[in-house]
């Protein structure tokens, strides 16, 4: 585990499979690095993949500004006004019905979610989370509707697509193969789960035009992932590190390693860095 000669300005961290153990959980020793970053003036951004609805478990550990990127890159949320929205970064519902038709066509057996800034919407087939029920479940034709209702006038920020067969790494590539440019294809999940943002939306991108708004250029950056959504970050980012868990493209496109999210690798890379520079960890 190699680490960069100076002390960055920011460091970004996936949650999931990064920060996070496997319960989902941050344990002791990270909470302590992240708080120990902040008081020595190196600023903590969560970039993930979640919805602001499930940030509770890290909505106590973020310091100072209290933003973190939530869908991939599509929103930025306050946690310390409850994941308040202070930006998004929506998709079409005309891209997102784009890209479901020539997912459908390309991989039958498909189904389809939206998240909506609101909550999240699926088709009849799509597996249920039974610890968050749909807001409505119906074809995905009737979910990007644009009327109706309430929640059909607020912003979507994923399209998501299962498939109960293909292998996950197949999925992604064939549906990146038929999206035509209507948005960004990205996974996650273990399972055959897709997510669909924007044109151009990224954590990656979003990162860049908040550091960018702050003076933060990319080599004073140290990023941490695990997953295909935090390539385009990790190579963004001046300084990256892979989790030792990390999916076998992260390993393969990430110089630097740390050790897995159970054994704490995010706050042993901190710890270092604080020690490198004269600071500690208590």
């Amino acid at each position: 585990m190699s680490l960069p000669a100076e002390l960055p300005r920011l460091i970004a961290t996936d949650l999931d499979g990064t920060l996070l153990r496997d319960d989902k959980t941050v344990s002791p020793r990270t909470v302590a690095a992240l708080a120990a970053a902040e008081a020595a003036g190196v600023e903590v951004i969560f970039v993930t993949g979640r919805p602001a609805r499930w940030m509770d478990v890290v909505s106590a550990h973020v310091h100072g500004h209290g933003l973190a990127i939530c869908g991939n890159g599509a929103a930025v949320v306050d946690l310390h006004r409850g994941g308040a929205f202070v930006e998004t970064r929506p998709l079409r519902p005309e891209n997102a019905m784009d890209i479901a038709a020539a997912v459908r066509a390309a991989a039958p057996g498909a189904v389809f979610a939206v998240e909506r800034t609101t909550g999240f919407h699926h088709e009849p087939d799509y597996p249920s989370l039974e610890f968050e029920p749909a807001f409505q479940v119906a074809p995905v034709e009737r979910l990007l509707a644009d009327e109706g209702d309430d929640h059909a006038a607020s912003p979507v920020l994923k399209l998501l697509a299962f498939h109960p067969a293909l292998d996950p790494d197949a999925f992604l590539a064939l549906a990146r193969t038929v999206t035509g440019g209507h948005g960004e294809v990205t996974r996650s999940s273990p399972t055959a789960l897709l997510e669909i943002s924007a044109p151009g939306v990224s954590k990656a991108s979003t990162l860049a035009r908040r550091c960018a708004r702050h003076g933060i250029a990319p080599g004073e950056v140290v990023a941490f992932g695990d997953m295909p959504n935090d390539l385009d970050m990790l190579g963004w980012a001046g300084t990256a590190y892979a989790m030792a868990n990390a999916h076998p493209a992260v390993l393969a496109a990430t110089a630097r390693r740390t050790a897995s999210n159970e054994e704490d690798g995010v706050a042993r890379v901190i710890e270092g860095l604080l020690a490198e520079h004269g600071a500690t960890v208590s």
